[in-house]
């Protein structure tokens, strides 16, 4: 049983940055690939991007790439997810997620944090 806990979330402005923690706990972190998600009320979940269990492969949401970067710390059990230019569109929950392999589905991930809430203000 793999425990995450996001942090990092909260307001900033329209083109700021904000960088997101996702701490593991009570597994083997380092044997799990990581995505990022996130969700609006109502909406369905959105995949934000994912990295393998070695950090060496990383994808991205469209909406996302080249202004969003995953990475890890498999010594720390911790994943990132640094927002730069961030816009107001990407306001929503942010969830971190564990999964046996990369994947750009909810579906094949096992645990999940309970997410950290990003506002950006325009």
């Amino acid at each position: 049983q793999v425990q995450l806990v996001e942090s990092g979330g909260g307001l900033v402005q329209a083109g700021g940055s904000l960088r997101l923690s996702c701490a593991a706990s009570g597994g083997t972190f380092s044997s799990y690939a990581m995505g990022w998600f996130r969700q609006a009320p109502g909406k369905e979940r959105e995949f934000v991007g994912a990295i393998s269990w070695g950090g060496g492969s990383t994808r991205y949401a469209d909406s996302v790439k080249g202004r969003f970067t995953i990475s890890r710390d498999n010594a720390k059990n911790t994943v990132y997810l640094q927002m730069n230019s961030l816009k107001p569109e990407d306001t929503d929950v942010y969830c971190c997620a564990a999964a046996r392999s990369m994947s750009d589905y909810p579906s094949r991930y096992i645990y999940w944090g309970q997410g950290t809430q990003v506002t950006v203000s325009s």
